[in-house]
């Protein structure tokens, strides 16, 4: 029996669809929201790899963010991720939002990222 196909998932599927078909051959970075974190990796397709990851839970982070579930911490994993793929030599990324509104932790996590030299 096929399992139900949620909302959710229509939009981050069409939305990775979008990415592949737009710009194919530029890395992905894609965020996980929880209600108490968040996560963001850079991801190469072709190759099925992750080049890049960061998050709230980082133990660069942890000590100096109050929680992990709030705009500020959003926009400092942002900034990292940025950092880590500068370091990778990086520069140009598509944003996958992962079917989340382009709204609140989301939005501030891709204001960190172009803040720190990310473009996308």
């Amino acid at each position: 029996m096929p399992i139900k196909e949620t909302a959710f998932d229509r939009r981050k599927r069409r939305g990775r669809h979008k990415l592949k078909k737009v710009s194919p051959e530029r890395v992905r970075l894609t965020i996980f929201r929880s209600s108490k974190h968040i996560y963001a990796q850079i991801i190469d397709d072709a190759k099925g790899v992750t080049l890049v990851s960061a998050s709230s839970v980082d133990k660069d982070l942890k000590k100096s963010l109050k929680s992990g579930s709030s705009k500020d911490a959003a926009k400092a994993v942002g900034a990292l991720v940025a950092q880590r793929a500068k370091a990778a030599k990086i520069t140009a990324v598509s944003f996958d939002r992962s079917g989340y509104l382009y709204h609140g932790r989301v939005k501030a996590l891709a204001d960190g990222a172009r803040e720190a030299g990310l473009a996308f």
